[in-house]
């Protein structure tokens, strides 16, 4: 699980400075700094330089890090889909970049810190923050480019970065990147003038959802040509909350059926779910077939589709 610490915005200075005191310790005394660290850390920095990405060297030399030669383009979260989230399950999915950097930035180096995160609210000051369990990986285009891969990853009850259901919205992506070129935070010799960094805001937004679950049941099976066939659901969704399944309330749902001989089903009429989420209409049985209830999905819930139920009609 990534490291977890906060990062007090005082003064560039001591925002990398206090990285020491919250980081965990490695078995060799070292400290170990992860994504959610760095990400508060860079906030702190970008908060008291200018909110600029870029400061002219004279500037980071008075009381922080210089400006680091490195942009972040083509940035794509989930490959462009939105993050479903439920209730438990820890959820991991892709992102994907290019830097473009200074020809005397090396941005494999042990001490180079980079990372793609996304956030809600203001950038200053995020209402929510989703980051990776561990740093990106970086293939080399050219000597001056490389692309990236890293991951945003979701705990829905972590204690520090669990969802709640206002958390169902649109999110903003933005990078970072700390060259520390040998220095150590945690030396009293420590140069905050000898720290690269540069951070990048807006570089794309993703969705994050509640996930959605529809049921279906058809009733009587078998049931003879001509009679009525009653058919029963319940479209719920992850509240993240209280971490439980509830009804989603007054939504539009299509009843559809499939032949038993096809592959695809035809929408018989739409019916809108009670105020507890559940549903249930009736339909005349004409042949064999696969029954089943569509919800298109909504801003913060995904489009789901019941499993068919198959009803033999004699």
């Amino acid at each position: 699980m990534r490291i977890r610490a906060t990062v007090a915005a005082v003064s560039g200075a001591l925002a990398l400075s206090a990285l020491v005191v919250p980081a965990a310790q490695a078995a060799d005394g070292s400290s170990s700094f992860g994504p959610a660290d760095l990400s508060k850390a860079a906030r702190a920095l970008h908060a008291t330089s200018g909110k600029s990405a870029f400061r002219s060297s004279a500037a980071a030399a008075e009381d922080g890090p210089y400006a680091l030669d490195l942009t972040f383009s083509g940035v794509k979260i989930n490959n462009g889909k939105p993050i479903v989230a439920g209730t438990t399950n820890h959820v991991s999915v892709p992102v994907t970049y290019t830097v473009t950097h200074g020809a005397d930035v090396d941005i494999h180096a042990d001490d180079f810190l980079m990372d793609v995160d996304i956030y809600r609210g203001s950038y200053d000051n995020p209402s929510g923050l989703q980051v990776g369990d561990d740093w990106p990986t970086c293939t080399d285009q050219s000597a001056t480019v490389a692309s990236c891969k890293g991951t945003i990853d979701i705990y829905p009850q972590d204690q520090d970065f669990g969802l709640i259901n206002a958390d169902a919205t649109t999110w903003t992506a933005e990078g970072y990147a700390f060259a520390f070129n040998g220095q150590d935070p945690n030396s009293p010799d420590f140069d905050i003038t000898k720290v690269g960094f540069t951070s990048q805001d807006a570089l794309t937004t993703t969705k994050l959802q509640r996930y959605s679950k529809l049921t279906v049941n058809a009733s009587p099976e078998p049931v003879k040509k001509g009679r009525t066939i009653t058919v029963t659901g319940a479209l719920t969704r992850a509240n993240w909350d209280d971490h439980k399944y509830h009804g989603y309330t007054k939504q539009p749902v299509q009843l559809q059926f499939r032949k038993k001989s096809s592959s695809t089903y035809t929408t018989l009429k739409t019916i809108t779910s009670d105020s507890s989420g559940n549903l249930k209409t009736t339909t005349t049985a004409k042949e064999d077939g696969y029954f089943r209830y569509s919800f298109a999905g909504t801003s913060t819930t995904p489009a789901v589709n019941a499993t068919g139920d198959f009803v033999d009609v004699q």
